[in-house]
């Protein structure tokens, strides 16, 4: 009983100061408010508008990213072409992709003065293209998780056993009879999942909305609390916004939890020549439009950045001493967040399995649930009560680096929840008791049994919270400035004064240093055997 306890102190103590943290944080900014008047949110049509356009954007972008999703999905699991492997690799790394860069990338094909609008001009046309408002909300959207949604649809499609397909050819069965009776249940199942994550995604985004936004017709609740702290200082209407979209927010996840049920796996997987038999030329043609639709959505952006990245301004920009002081800012955020995020994982883990391991599943999951508090509690407020609430004991411009970090940590700790869990269990239930018998614990345990089998997915958790912190916008645009910036920072700010190709050196220095922890993690942790 008292092992139990024990092995239950870790995740405890960090779900404990996680909770202590956030409730005091909203505590301070709340008794900061001399005026909080819950009534406002009814009464108040910029309110009101603000929850209504929040709700539309979110709404809006989650039918045109999932939508299109499932016939991309299905078209990838039955055909095969050079450079498959990639696309659906650089579908995954959409997740992580620092935001502003996927802004640039997009201002420079769709924007008024990009690539798009450049042709057009050529062939004739006088009108003029603006990204900004509802319009460049949703494209920049449907870049960033369309392609996040067809890899969870893929995957699922992947997991259909061969039987089936095996059976629907001798069957004889249509395409579209195939795609009813053995796709679609599959993607139906899945279906919950992807639309909740793409909903709240675009639900609680910031930096897309921020960038791109047309002023007051297109502001968000997030938006809307960053300009009511950041440039009004009005802690009660912070406070007000706060609360109601951690209110929205909470009852979403609860809908979504209600309608997505666990996802049964299976370890076949799905190849288009089972699909020969029945085969058509318009089957064929269907398939290879949405590809290519899909590809010229992701693809230009992305080469657009590494295009106008190398300009006359590329070797200027390189020396400037701010540049380098962004990036040095960046990756010691993005270090020492990705770090705590792990370890405030790791413990939350090792006291949730030990309860599942006793057949303890609530009380699992509400610890689990504590670590994804972070998605139903705007990030900017979190920054702005932990700042308030240092104020009083210590110099708060020096704190502000300290209160990225903690931010950074929590915003990242979900994905490595989601990362380490199940890893975790499955390691446990394999060898805890051949561990107890042979009296194996602590560093020898962790040495020779936990971290050769969790190296893959530990790698994998530190490279996700180091790449989401290094391109956050959230935290430090609340608290950045001439003396402390960030990349995505210094991005934003450049993107703001017109300097384009700064911007675009910058953006292409990011989109580098984000792709390169993947492919660094890769190389040398993960693929590395293990001796």
């Amino acid at each position: 009983m008292n092992t139990r306890n024990t092995s239950a102190l870790p995740g405890l103590l960090t779900a404990g100061l996680i909770l202590c943290l956030v409730i005091s944080a909203i505590a301070t900014l709340i008794g900061e408010a001399q005026v909080l008047d819950i009534g406002s949110l009814w009464h108040d049509s910029y309110l009101r508008h603000v929850t209504g356009f929040t709700f539309k954007q979110a709404l809006l972008s989650t039918l045109l990213s999932v939508l299109p999703a499932m016939p991309v999905a299905y078209a990838l699991s039955r055909r095969q072409f050079p450079g498959k492997a990639l696309l659906i690799r650089l579908f995954a790394l959409t997740l992580v992709l620092p935001v502003l860069v996927a802004v640039f990338g997009l201002l420079a094909i769709y924007g008024k003065s990009g690539l798009l609008s450049q042709l057009l001009h050529w062939l004739g046309w006088q009108g003029t293209l603006s990204i900004y408002g509802l319009n460049g909300i949703l494209l920049a959207h449907v870049f960033l998780n369309l392609p996040l949604a067809t890899r969870l649809l893929y995957q699922s499609l992947e997991g259909i056993p061969t039987e089936q397909h095996q059976l629907a050819a001798q069957l004889g069965l249509s395409s579209w009879h195939t795609f009813r009776f053995v796709a679609w249940p599959r993607l139906r199942q899945q279906l919950p999942h992807a639309i909740s994550l793409v909903f709240m995604l675009c639900f609680t985004s910031f930096a897309v909305v921020m960038s791109l936004g047309g002023g007051p017709k297109a502001t968000t609740i997030e938006l809307a609390i960053y300009q009511a702290l950041r440039y009004d200082f009005d802690l009660a209407g912070g406070a007000i916004l706060a609360l109601w979209q951690m209110l929205l927010c909470a009852s979403l996840v609860l809908i979504t939890q209600r309608f997505a049920k666990p996802l049964a796996t299976s370890s076949h997987n799905t190849t288009p020549q089972r699909l020969a038999h029945f085969d058509s030329l318009r089957s064929k043609c269907w398939d290879a439009c949405w590809i290519v639709l899909v590809m010229g959505l992701v693809l230009p952006p992305l080469a657009a950045v590494v295009v106008a990245g190398l300009n006359p301004q590329t070797f200027p920009l390189l020396v400037e001493p701010s540049l380098w002081q962004a990036i040095t800012h960046s990756l010691q955020i993005a270090f020492l967040a990705c770090v705590l995020s792990l370890l405030a994982g790791i413990c939350i883990l090792l006291t949730s399995r030990q309860w599942r391991l006793h057949a303890q599943k609530w009380r699992a999951d509400g610890l689990e649930l504590v670590g994804t508090i972070i998605l139903v509690t705007p990030g900017l407020v979190l920054s702005t009560g932990i700042f308030l609430l240092l104020r009083q004991h210590t110099d708060v411009f020096a704190a502000a680096f300290w209160v990225v970090v903690a931010v950074n940590a929590l915003m990242a700790l979900p994905y490595v929840l989601k990362t380490l869990s199940q890893p975790m269990l499955h390691i446990a239930q394999q060898y805890d008791q051949l561990c107890q018998s042979l009296g194996m614990s602590g560093v020898a345990r962790l040495k020779l049994v936990e971290w050769r089998a969790l190296k893959k997915p530990i790698a994998q958790a530190m490279a996700i919270g180091f790449v989401l912190s290094l391109g956050d916008l959230g935290a430090i645009a609340l608290f950045g400035s001439q003396d402390f910036q960030t990349l995505p920072l210094y991005l934003f700010q450049l993107l703001g004064s017109y300097q384009m190709d700064a911007a675009a050196v910058a953006a292409l220095i990011l989109l580098l240093l984000s792709l390169g922890i993947f492919s660094l993690v890769e190389k040398i942790v993960i693929r590395k055997p293990t001796c």
